[in-house]
């Protein structure tokens, strides 16, 4: 009988998420235009990236958002770098990481604000006598750079490493190595977000994820900004970074292809990959450029993996969170609306 109940449990969840996925293309489809407003989920928040305006709105343990916005340059006149085809890609990617970076360290500072002081240690009194005020800097440029060695570790040297190893006992062609290579650094990123999803706090930071994708898709719709007006729409979103990370390690398997990098020593192909790198990055980029702004059997194609894997990075949001999102998108709409168009 047990065994029964769960069998039906499953089958009503599959059919669940088949109408889900139905519903979700079909929320696609109701948008009116193609935005260029971007954002990122922070810890108890969200950052969105305008044409003229940035913003970070932040739910703060007391229960209120707090708003912060700034001027963006991303318009008609950004500087040429930004904007010529190729070459803006890896330019903005980084104007982008450090920028989010700087909010999802403002974001854990204020969270910690409001938690329990805990007595220091005698290492930190002694650190904060020696060091003073440089101490955040310093220790968050570490976490930067450990951060950045581990990544290039994960999705750069280790899948060369196993692959050369699996070469030894089974010989290949140099295109199979690279293709297997290629199909490890996927899988190793969707275990990433598969088990980063399974810790309590990266599924809060998800939902803000689910309601940022939520709230464009609303904006893009023409639709009234409210929480109960966004909680309708769809929460994945082609543009998203989780699509870009995916194009990009596509494309890899290409360049690398192209280029025939060496196997015979696994620190020169790592070597010879990172002048590769904005290449790569630089031709993701205009393909998940094409994603978001064309809605044809092209980019469906093309989008597709990438809105799937977004069903590990993105998680349903409450009204409290699509809230949050609002008011973070709300300072980077436009005077102008034509100015936010694709």
């Amino acid at each position: 009988m047990t065994n029964q109940f769960k069998n039906n449990e499953n089958m009503q969840n599959d059919y669940k998420q088949e109408n889900e996925t139905s519903l979700e293309q079909s929320k696609i489809k109701s948008e009116k235009f193609k935005s260029k407003i971007g954002g990122q989920a922070l810890i108890e928040g969200i950052m969105m990236r305008g044409i003229d305006k940035s913003a970070m709105a932040l739910r703060l343990p007391t229960g209120e958002i707090e708003v912060e916005e700034w001027d963006a340059n991303n318009g008609k006149s950004a500087p040429w770098y930004k904007k010529t085809p190729f070459i803006r890609g890896i330019f903005n990617m980084v104007s982008t990481f450090v920028e989010g970076y700087k909010c999802l360290s403002k974001s854990a500072d204020r969270a910690m604000e409001f938690e329990d002081e805990e007595p220091e240690s005698k290492f930190e009194i002694w650190l904060e006598e020696k060091i003073g005020d440089k101490l955040v800097p310093i220790v968050t440029t570490i976490g930067t750079v450990l951060g950045v060695v581990v990544a290039l570790l994960l999705f750069m040297w280790v899948p060369s490493l196993i692959v050369n190893g699996i070469g030894k006992l089974i010989p290949m062609n140099p295109f199979v190595k690279t293709l297997i290579e290629g199909i490890i650094k996927i899988f190793v990123f969707v275990g990433y977000m598969a088990l980063t999803g399974l810790m309590k706090d990266i599924r809060r930071t998800y939902e803000y994820h689910g309601a940022e994708h939520k709230t464009i898709a609303c904006y893009e719709a023409g639709d009234e900004l409210t929480p109960e007006s966004v909680k309708k729409y769809t929460r994945f979103h082609p543009r998203c970074g989780t699509s870009f990370i995916f194009i990009v390690l596509f494309i890899s398997i290409i360049v690398f292809s192209v280029f025939r990098l060496p196997w015979n020593n696994i620190f020169l192909r790592l070597i010879c990959k990172l002048p590769l790198l904005p290449v790569i990055v630089g031709i993701g980029y205009e393909i998940i450029r094409l994603a978001g702004k064309y809605n044809n059997i092209f980019t469906r194609i093309i989008s597709a993996p990438g809105l799937w894997l977004q069903r590990l990075t993105t998680r349903e949001p409450d009204l409290d969170v699509i809230e949050v999102a609002i008011a973070a998108l709300k300072p980077c709409i436009p005077k102008d609306s034509e100015d936010d168009r694709w």
